[in-house]
């Protein structure tokens, strides 16, 4: 098991080998495993990237982002500007329902509400707004219809997580009520962790996914 001091030597070292991160001016406090980050970024992309990097970091078991998006001048845009650059980022997007999504901009933070079939579906308008010029963050209010049994869903998420992750799928507890999926159980990296959430999050039918995982190192 590492020690705190060794998962943020390795948590810094990954931030600083990421040609997508400027670690400069980024804080990095360990826990008990948990890694908090603080500081101030240049783009909203740049944030998801940091946060990606700490979750490929063996031994974290936990995230807090304490990260703020200060724009540069030349990233800055007006929420007109944002809006109609967010519409045309779904609109280009082969993998979004465009029709079904609504976008608002509010100093230069993105909201983003509507109705889609499929969890990869709003997984995907949220990928197609992170990297725009502007944005400061991005709350994703998109909901998932349910069109498929408690008992179906279930069955094909514990059929995924076999197929996927099966040391993991044999300690994990799957609840589901209506579209709504409740994992329970230990897992051994973030990892791990992330590939159980997705799975569950794919099958047909989910609206949410409740993570009452524990990563268990």
């Amino acid at each position: 098991m590492k020690t705190d001091n060794q998962i943020k030597a390795d948590v810094m070292a990954e931030l600083a080998w990421d040609a997508a991160i400027n670690p400069i001016g980024i804080g990095v406090i360990v826990k008990n495993g948990v890694v908090t980050l603080t500081g101030h970024l240049d783009t909203f992309a740049e944030k998801h990237a940091v946060e990606r990097a700490v979750r490929r970091v063996a031994g974290v078991r936990g995230i807090a982002l304490e990260l703020d998006v200060k724009l540069s001048a030349a990233h800055k845009r007006s929420d007109s500007e944002i809006a109609q650059a967010a519409s045309s980022a779904l609109r280009w997007s082969s993998l979004v329902p465009d029709e079904h999504i609504k976008v608002e901009v509010e100093d230069g933070w993105v909201t983003l509400t509507g109705e889609v079939d499929w969890g990869y579906q709003l997984a995907s308008a949220e990928q197609s707004i992170r990297p725009l010029v502007g944005v400061r963050g991005l709350t994703n209010r998109i909901t998932i219809k349910s069109r498929a049994s408690s008992k179906l869903i279930g069955e094909e998420i514990s059929a995924a997580l076999q197929r996927q992750a099966e040391r993991e799928a044999k300690h994990l507890d799957i609840e589901v009520e209506g579209g709504v999926v409740t994992l329970k159980g230990k897992v051994h990296s973030m990892s791990e962790h992330d590939a159980a959430i997705g799975a569950a999050f794919a099958a047909r039918g989910v609206t949410r996914v409740i993570d009452k995982l524990e990563i268990s190192v």
